[in-house]
C-alpha cells in the first residue's frame, strides 16, 4: 500500500473523488453518504489504501452485484464495496511505482487554505469552552503563516491532525452518557450487516473514525484535516 507521506500531496481529493465515483457507479448522482460511509473512507486512507484501490473495488463490487440477477435492494452503503476494495489495494501492494521527480501541486489555491483555517477558527470561537479557544487560536496562528506552512503541506496536517485529536478528546469528555451511548447503539445498527465481511481489525478502525465524525456532527464542529478541503 501506498505510504501515507505520499497522499500529502497526490490525495487531498481522496474523499470527494471516492464519493462521486460511488454516486456514478451507483446511477445515482444525488445520493449522499452517510456517516458510516465517510468514516470507512477515512479508515481507507488512514490505512494507506492507494484511492485508485479504492475507485477499482467499488467497480468490482458494483460488477459483482449486476450480476447476480437476483438481487433486487440497491446499494446504499460504502460497506458493501469494502472486500473489493481491499482486494485491490492487496493486489497492488507489489506493484512498483517509478519515483516521481516532484510532487503534485495540491489541488488548492494559497488563499483557499487561509480562508480554510480561518474559518474553522472562527467556528471553534463561536463556543464557550476554553479549549476550543486554545485550538482556534492555534489555527489563527497557522493561518497567518499561511505561506510558510503552504510550502510544507505534510507538516502542516501534522499540526492539525494533532489540533484535531485535542479536539475530539474535549468533544467526548464534554458529551453526556446518553449521547455516547445512542451513538454506540447505531454504529451497532449500521454495521451490523456488514461485520462478517471485515477483519476485527477493520472494524476497530471503522467504529473507531465513525464514532470520531458522529461526535464532532452532533456538536456541529469542523474536521480540521487537509484532506476536508472539499
Amino acid at each position: 500500500m501506498s505510504q501515507p507521506d505520499d497522499w500529502v500531496y497526490n490525495y487531498f481529493n481522496y474523499f470527494t473523488e471516492i464519493e462521486e465515483h460511488f454516486q456514478k457507479a451507483r446511477g445515482t448522482g444525488l445520493f449522499l453518504l452517510s456517516t458510516l460511509d465517510w468514516a470507512l473512507i477515512e479508515s481507507w486512507k488512514n490505512a494507506g489504501v492507494p484511492l485508485e484501490a479504492a475507485l477499482r473495488g467499488i467497480d468490482v463490487a458494483f460488477q459483482k452485484w449486476r450480476s447476480r440477477k437476483s438481487t433486487v435492494r440497491m446499494i446504499n452503503s460504502l460497506a458493501y464495496c469494502t472486500q473489493a476494495v481491499l482486494e485491490e489495494a492487496q493486489a497492488m501492494a507489489g506493484l512498483t511505482r517509478p519515483a516521481a521527480s516532484r510532487p503534485a501541486a495540491p489541488p488548492f489555491e494559497l488563499e483557499e487554505l487561509r480562508c480554510y483555517l480561518s474559518s474553522n477558527a472562527s467556528q471553534l470561537r463561536k463556543r464557550e469552552e476554553a479549549v476550543y479557544h486554545e485550538i482556534a487560536a492555534a489555527l489563527e496562528r497557522l493561518a497567518a503563516a499561511v505561506e510558510t506552512h503552504y510550502e510544507d503541506l505534510e507538516d502542516l496536517e501534522r499540526r492539525l491532525a494533532a489540533l484535531e485529536d485535542k479536539m475530539i478528546a474535549a468533544t467526548r469528555a464534554l458529551e453526556t452518557e446518553e449521547g455516547l451511548l445512542a451513538a454506540r447503539r447505531d454504529l451497532d445498527f449500521q454495521l451490523r450487516p456488514y461485520r462478517g465481511k471485515m477483519t476485527a481489525e477493520q472494524l476497530s478502525m471503522l467504529e473507531k473514525q465513525f464514532l470520531e465524525r458522529r461526535l464532532l456532527e452532533s456538536a456541529d464542529l469542523p474536521r480540521l484535516s487537509l484532506f476536508y478541503m472539499r
